[in-house]
Parts: structure tokens; sequence; C-alpha cells
């Protein structure tokens, strides 16, 4: 797995939450040979024993549900060890979501008909923009004691959890919401894990812009998962496939933070290669 991605021309690499631990082994060997240098894991990596499969969400540090919110601690702090074992940095997690119908998934559905801009899609959206308003404190509050809970850990062992801004509207924590946990906790430790594709999905649904709210967290973003996208929501492709205008973005792509190349799964290599190069040609024009 690790020769693959050196030989498509990278030199460093994010650890998935699909990395099993029969992997592990070769994963080391290739760390310890300083074959490949390991910056970030995403949670929850490797997946955890007794897991059905790999995935990021499969429990919630802004659950409300006490004992499922213990165990996305535990296997965060987990994750955050192996981190240090690999020499990696960031720990990339999906935080959770706020205890309501997905509305989203209706708004993208409507957007793919042409209907972005009827009334029923502004109903729905004003639907969802009150309803997440009236029930988000509940999460939040989760995610706050989650984050309590693992901050002294984090902090002993230089290892910084970033939160990703996810597509949907019912993902917790909001743009908002996660530049004031930041400021409130002030920590190192806590940082903003900035979505390319996810925010390019949000500002096509009428959420968000894009580039205002990466100039606002850019002081607490540790790294950027960097993926075009072709509106509403289909995201994941290989710049420049999409409609990502990535000449506005390229000042953000710096060693400042950590810049990961994000592809769906099945891309064929020629066209994961193909992105790097048009980066790498934009960032050097």
């Amino acid at each position: 797995m690790i020769q693959e991605i050196l030989d498509l021309g990278f030199k460093s690499v994010e650890l998935g939450y699909d990395l099993t631990i029969d992997l592990l082994p070769g994963v080391r060997a290739m760390v310890e040979d300083k074959a490949i240098k390991v910056n970030s894991l995403h949670n929850f990596c490797p997946v955890p024993i007794g897991a059905p499969c790999g995935h990021p969400e499969l429990f919630h540090l802004a659950a409300t549900d006490p004992r499922q919110r213990q165990m996305a601690v535990r296997l965060t702090l987990d994750t955050a060890e192996f981190a240090t074992n690999v020499g990696a940095s960031v720990v990339v997690a999906h935080a959770g979501y706020v205890d309501m119908k997905n509305l989203t998934r209706k708004l993208i559905h409507l957007a793919q008909q042409g209907k972005q801009f009827d009334p029923k899609y502004e109903k729905l959206k004003i639907k969802l923009l009150a309803t997440r308003e009236k029930k988000v404190k509940k999460s939040l509050d989760a995610l706050y004691k989650s984050v309590e809970e693992m901050l002294p850990s984090l902090e002993a062992n230089k290892i910084t959890l970033a939160l990703e801004n996810l597509p949907s509207w019912e993902a917790v924590p909001n743009e908002s919401e996660t530049e004031k946990m930041c400021k409130h906790f002030d920590s190192p430790s806590l940082r903003y894990w900035h979505d390319m594709g996810h925010a390019q999905t949000r500002q096509s649904l009428g959420f968000i812009g894009h580039q205002l709210w990466l100039d606002k967290l850019l002081p607490y973003t540790a790294g950027l998962h960097i993926h075009d996208m072709v509106p509403p929501s289909n995201d994941h492709l290989m710049p420049p496939t999409g409609t990502v205008n990535f000449e506005i973005f390229k000042k953000y792509f710096t060693d400042e933070r950590l810049l990961v190349l994000e592809p769906s799964p099945g891309t064929p290599a020629e066209k994961v290669k193909g992105g790097l190069e048009f980066l790498n040609d934009l960032c050097n024009a």
C-alpha cells in the first residue's frame, strides 16, 4: 500500500480509518526505514478490534448517549497513541451530528433537480437551520466534555485533534462553533481541519462562503483535505476535473499546515498522479 503511494510521487501520507491491523507491521517497517513519513491519522485508525469495517463515524465525540461518547473518547485516544508510535502529529476526526432528521440530503436531491432556488428549497433550508439551532446545544455540550477529557493526554503527547468540517448542516461543530471552541480551549492540541470538497458542498447548498470561513479559521487550521467537486455534492474528485477555483486557494497551500490529497476510493492511479501534478504546477507557477 505504502509503495503504491510512493510510486505516485508522494513522500508523506495520512493513514486512513480503513487501515486494518494486519497492515500495521508493514507500515511501521516503512516508517522505521524512513521510506515514508506519516503526518496525520484519520480517526479511527487502525480499524478498532470488533468493528465490522473502518469508518470515521463508528462513534461520535458529540454523541448525547454517554456510552457512545465514552467509546469515541477511548478510541480517539487509541488513535492518538498510534499516531505517536508512527511519528504523526495530527488526528483528524468527525465529531458527530445533532440528533435530528437529516434534511441536507433532501436539499441535495432538490439541487440535483435544478430546484435550488424554488420556494420549496428555501423553506426546507430554513427548517433545517431552525431545527439545528434548537437542538444543537446537547451535542455541543457532549463534544466539549469529550475534548475536556482528552486534552490532558493529547497535550502531554503533543498530538493535535483536528475536527473536520463535514458537508451536511446537521454536523457538529459548524464553522462558527469551531471558532468558539478553539478560542475557548486555547490549546494547540485542538484545531480545525478544512476539507475543501466538504466546504464547497456547504457553499453550493447555500450554508456558507467557502473562502470567507477558511480565512476566519486559518489561525486554527492544522491541515486541509484537498479534492475537487461538482455541485451540489459530488466531491473527492481529482483536480482540476470539478468546479473548485484552485487558483484562489493556492495561497493556503504552504508548509504551515498539512496538505492531504484525498481521492475517492477506486480513483485510477493516473488521475491521482495528474491531480498531484496539477497542484504542484499551480503552486510553482
